[in-house]
């Protein structure tokens, strides 16, 4: 799969992509990452990229011309343009389903805003999938995008070492939060692994993890089980 994400400030990305299961993904070539710089597209001696927005208003909206260049650049350097994706918290907020239908596409071309966002125009001709990361905002779309690359290739073949490890996350198909996990040591300062995950009898551990899935999800996100009814 192949991420182009575009942003003023391609460095952030540097240690980002040098680092964990996504370096290890991009060195087996399931996944590429390739950053790219707006004010590589801009005009005029200063590279400018941004303006003060018409009507009055407090910073800076990123410019139409190099926005729409470096699109539609990025979108022919390769065989297929991709899915265009921009980062705001505007947009369809970021959970596993949307998770799950980002990871079916090839290709995602993700825009990154800084300042006070993106002139309009930008949206209403490009007409990218406009994503949330949450309810909250960020001085930019690049903390953003890292989570979304992060979310999605996890749900790429062989890029986890254990492929049933994305089944049994938070938020799968199930629907609920993951349950509770021990490892050794048996004791720590009184706080011990609970007797069933010790007795060897998978079935019961399984059906005490769906409960433990169900409890932890009641007292926790209650508002994921009224969406998605446990089917046991």
């Amino acid at each position: 799969m192949r991420f182009d994400v575009l942003t003023l400030f391609p460095q952030i990305f540097d240690s980002y992509l040098g680092q964990s299961i996504l370096k290890l993904a991009i060195q087996r070539d399931l996944v590429s990452v390739h950053t790219h710089d707006f004010r590589d597209f801009a005009k005029g001696k200063h590279n400018q990229v941004d303006d003060k927005p018409f009507g009055g208003g407090p910073g800076m909206l990123l410019m139409c011309e190099p926005i729409f260049d470096c699109v539609e650049s990025v979108q022919a350097s390769a065989n297929s343009p991709g899915r265009l994706i921009m980062m705001t918290p505007q947009g369809r907020k970021l959970d596993q389903r949307l998770v799950e239908e980002l990871a079916q596409e090839e290709r995602l071309v993700i825009m990154c805003g800084r300042y006070e966002g993106f002139d309009d125009r930008i949206l209403q001709g490009l007409q990218p999938t406009e994503v949330s990361a949450g309810d909250f905002i960020c001085n930019g779309g690049e903390v953003p995008a890292m989570l979304l690359i992060d979310t999605v290739i996890r749900l790429i073949p062989e890029v986890l070492g254990d492929e049933t490890s994305s089944k049994y996350d938070s938020f799968n198909e199930s629907g609920l939060l993951e349950y509770p996990q021990y490892t050794r040591p048996r004791e720590f300062r009184g706080m011990k692994v609970p007797d069933i995950l010790l007795s060897g009898n998978h079935e019961a551990i399984a059906e005490w993890r769906h409960q433990q899935s169900l409890k932890r999800t009641a007292e926790r996100r209650s508002d994921l089980t009224a969406e998605n009814p446990p089917d046991r």
